[in-house]
């Protein structure tokens, strides 16, 4: 495995336990046949975290997600706090992680 398809593995990989563990908006983390309910959503996380964007739009994605994909009324502080793990797992992988935090969302 080449070194970008290992990294874009490691990316995926975590991103889908936090998905799961942290995010978890339907609350399937403890049901194992549904350890793999968000990895559909993990492409696009992954895309914006890798382009170096902002908090808001990692936040704002997973909203839409909640609200109009699951239609779920949303809950804010657990999709700020998911957020900040993934934007944290960025800077674990890649180093400084670049951009993420300069429009934190208040």
């Amino acid at each position: 495995m080449n070194e970008q398809r290992g990294r874009a593995k490691r990316y995926n990989d975590a991103i889908c336990r936090i998905l799961l563990r942290e995010w978890d908006p339907i609350g399937v983390a403890d049901i194992p046949e549904a350890h793999d309910e968000y990895n559909m959503y993990a492409g696009g996380v992954a895309g914006i975290l890798m382009r170096g964007e902002p908090k808001d739009k990692l936040v704002a994605y997973l909203w839409a997600i909640e609200t109009e994909n699951m239609g779920l009324d949303g809950n804010r502080t657990r999709i700020e706090s998911a957020a900040a793990r993934l934007l944290q797992l960025c800077r674990e992988i890649d180093g400084d992680g670049g951009n993420h935090d300069r429009n934190p969302v208040a």
